[in-house]
């Protein structure tokens, strides 16, 4: 029997590109309460710091096959793995105008990642009052803060 999760991401920049933080709240079977992470980079985009976000939460699930559930700001990403993912790779990572698809590294990543789980996305309006994604922007606010 696989376990579920819920996972809560955010990233930001203090300009894009700029100084950037992801930021994820992972709950379910088998952790403690929760598992909060954050971490920086120094020059780096917005959407970057959106995908890596999610993937540091998905690296962090205990086993495989594990049923997540993401809630994200992030419409990029949200429809990135819900509508254009699988036509970017039928494509060979060329995105509808025949063109490279932009952060193909961590989109090739987010692929691996679900297909050792079940990840269904949702998407949330940002600073809107959700509670974990008004944190997770706090944590990566704080993060990039704390290095600059």
């Amino acid at each position: 029997m696989s376990s579920s999760f819920e996972l809560y991401t955010d990233g930001a920049c203090s300009g894009n590109p700029g100084p950037g933080a992801w930021a994820f709240i992972l709950r379910g079977e088998g952790i403690d309460g929760e598992l909060a992470e954050a971490g920086f980079e120094r020059k780096t985009t917005n959407n970057r710091m959106e995908l890596m976000a999610i993937i540091r939460g998905l690296e962090s699930l205990p086993a495989p096959g594990s049923a997540v559930r993401v809630t994200s700001d992030s419409e990029y990403a949200v429809k990135g793995l819900n509508e254009w993912l699988d036509n970017w790779k039928q494509r060979g990572w060329k995105n509808s105008r025949r063109e490279p698809v932009r952060n193909d590294d961590l989109w090739k990543r987010l692929d691996e990642l679900r297909e050792r789980h079940r990840v269904a996305m949702t998407w949330v309006r940002g600073h809107r009052g959700h509670p974990e994604n008004n944190r997770c922007d706090q944590m990566a606010v704080a993060e990039i803060e704390r290095h600059i």
